[in-house]
């Protein structure tokens, strides 16, 4: 048997139910901080998944979020978050949660305890070893999520677990072992807080580190934004207009005439390139516009 402590109680909210409303919610601060700092020394380990990650983009593989719960629903937030903010493909990052979409609105405890379910998710998905697997669960226990590592290791991937428990069974099966002790929960065994929000800081560092490795971002700028409503267009135009050194108008006229393609936008202001050229240097340089920059400011 595998414990977690997770489960544990947290002396330091003992007196929760008693306590003011300033005084809950000051609790509930004062553990959050510990997701914060339990992150913060998982940090090396992060890196080290996210330059697997990238290796593996780079050979056109894919990311897949697994996970149940709490912890389904995160890896389902982050893969629907990417194409809108750093136009990929919703192929590129997927999120599985045990029990299908359906899970995401209702709670289906008893998904997590289904190795047949995680058989028949991965199976779905005609996993290869180019794709990376994340598992994620606060206990690590889940046998959905074990099952999922084992079934990637038969198929030579390469396997990431997100856990808040040090003696989790889902550490025999990852390459990639991130362990964020959040510790015991304000509420005993609330998982969605404290080690749900230490999940969400890393999936989120997971895919910003990665698209920001494979030329997703110019500087600190959202440079591959899709602009699918008219707060995103309007942030397109400030980032052309900042980098290009031009108006917002000038830059909106520009996005508009090339279905505001960023890059290929900024190019075309910058260096006088039609977006043919553009999009050509782009490929050749693996989308990365400081390479391109470079190039340019040379000749």
């Amino acid at each position: 048997m595998y414990n977690s402590n997770t489960e544990n109680i947290n002396q330091n909210t003992i007196d929760i139910d008693i306590s003011e409303t300033i005084d809950i919610v000051e609790m509930i601060n004062k553990e959050d901080f510990n997701a914060v700092l339990a992150v913060q020394k998982c940090l090396p380990i992060i890196s080290n998944a996210v330059d697997i990650i990238v290796e593996n983009f780079k050979k056109g593989g894919r990311l897949i979020y697994f996970g149940a719960g709490t912890s389904g629903r995160l890896g389902v937030l982050d893969a629907s978050e990417c194409p809108p903010t750093f136009s990929v493909p919703e192929t590129m990052v997927i999120g599985i949660i045990a029990g299908g979409d359906y899970a995401l609105r209702h709670a289906i405890e008893g998904a997590e305890d289904k190795p047949e379910l995680a058989k028949e998710d991965f199976e779905k998905l005609n996993i290869n070893h180019d794709d990376t697997i994340v598992a994620i669960s606060a206990s690590g226990n889940a046998a959905y999520v074990v099952e999922i590592l084992k079934l990637a290791n038969q198929r030579k991937c390469k396997t990431i677990a997100v856990t808040s428990n040090i003696n989790a069974l889902m550490k025999q099966y990852a390459n990639i072992f991130i362990c964020a002790e959040t510790g015991a929960e304000v509420i005993s065994g609330s998982t969605r807080m404290k080690a749900g929000t230490a999940q969400k800081l890393i999936l989120n560092m997971l895919t910003t580190a990665s698209m920001v490795k494979i030329g997703k971002v110019y500087k600190n700028f959202m440079i591959d934004v899709k602009p699918t409503n008219e707060k995103l267009k309007i942030r397109a135009s400030k980032i052309v207009a900042q980098i290009a050194n031009v108006s917002e108008n000038n830059a909106i006229e520009v996005l508009q005439q090339n279905n505001y393609n960023l890059k290929a936008s900024i190019s075309n202001i910058k260096y006088g390139l039609d977006f043919e050229q553009a999009n050509i240097l782009l490929k050749e340089n693996n989308g990365i516009l400081r390479k391109i920059f470079n190039k340019l400011d040379k000749k």
